[in-house]
């Protein structure tokens, strides 16, 4: 979990064993992200950028407008939570990354996302 003045982010992942195929080299991961406004003002998010990197270093950039769809506002005290997914060639890999979002001034302002792991797992002890 990584806190800001603003904002809190907090990431879980799990391994999707039915939709993955470890002998096409095919981990399929999903994670669900909670965003809590800490402020007193609302916040909305814009864009996203993830950097998704395998057990073998490949790294691979992901940006866009929004997540899953949307741009959620989020009021003070208020938490938005979402559910994506991420496909690897590897059983272990990891994300990481951060969302572009504004206050209610149009103030611009990024929240880091901290690295989490996408693990099938068997393999962490």
């Amino acid at each position: 979990m990584i806190n800001s003045p603003r904002v809190c982010i907090q990431v879980q992942s799990v391994y999707i064993e039915a939709q993955s195929s470890p002998d096409d080299e095919r981990y399929v991961f999903a994670y669900t992200v909670t965003i809590r406004n800490l402020g007193r003002a609302p916040v909305q998010l814009l864009g996203r950028y993830w950097l998704i990197t395998n057990g073998h270093g490949r790294e691979t950039e992901v940006q866009g407008e929004g997540v899953v769809g949307v741009q959620p506002h989020i009021e003070p005290g208020e938490e938005y939570q979402y559910t994506s997914g991420a496909v690897i060639e590897t059983p272990l890999g990891t994300m990481q990354g951060h969302y572009e979002m504004i206050d209610e001034q149009g103030i611009a302002f990024t929240i880091d996302i901290p690295v989490f792991r996408l693990a099938v797992p068997t393999l962490i002890h």
